[in-house]
């Protein structure tokens, strides 16, 4: 099931992805009729990512930033063992996260200022109306 649903993730553009998710839940529907309809619910969520251009597509899908931080905060963890109480496990992944922070704040970025540049552009509204995005201010 899991291989034919990456199958509508594999796709060229969006035209494709919904055509090959209507596919995925057809055959699903067959045989796992309660995993059909859920994944039916959930399409619009699991789709999202058409919306955004298909440069960014890959970056959209992935969690792999999260496992590399997941990964190493249990690394850490586990060199130290035992942790006399709950506020040293806060500080050692607090420390975690602020280096992390420093990290992508001066160097690596997931996705690069130059990317989501080119990605960028304004939002639809319902009426087929182009607004621009309000910027937040402090």
């Amino acid at each position: 099931m899991a291989t034919l649903l990456r199958t509508v993730f594999e796709q060229p553009d969006s035209d494709a992805v919904q055509a090959q998710m209507r596919h995925v839940l057809d055959a699903l529907e067959a045989k796992f009729p309660k995993a059909a309809e859920h994944l039916d619910t959930a399409q619009a969520d699991l789709l999202a990512f058409t919306a955004f251009p298909r440069l960014i597509w890959r970056q959209i899908w992935s969690n792999n930033p999260q496992e590399r931080l997941n990964k190493e905060i249990r690394r850490r963890t586990d060199v130290v063992g035992i942790f006399p109480d709950r506020t040293a496990v806060i500080r050692l992944i607090g420390a975690v996260l602020a280096e992390q922070n420093d990290e992508w704040t001066e160097a690596r970025r997931y996705m690069s200022r130059e990317l989501l540049a080119k990605t960028s552009h304004p939002i639809e509204s319902e009426d087929n109306e182009t607004t621009l995005p309000t910027q937040l201010t402090s």
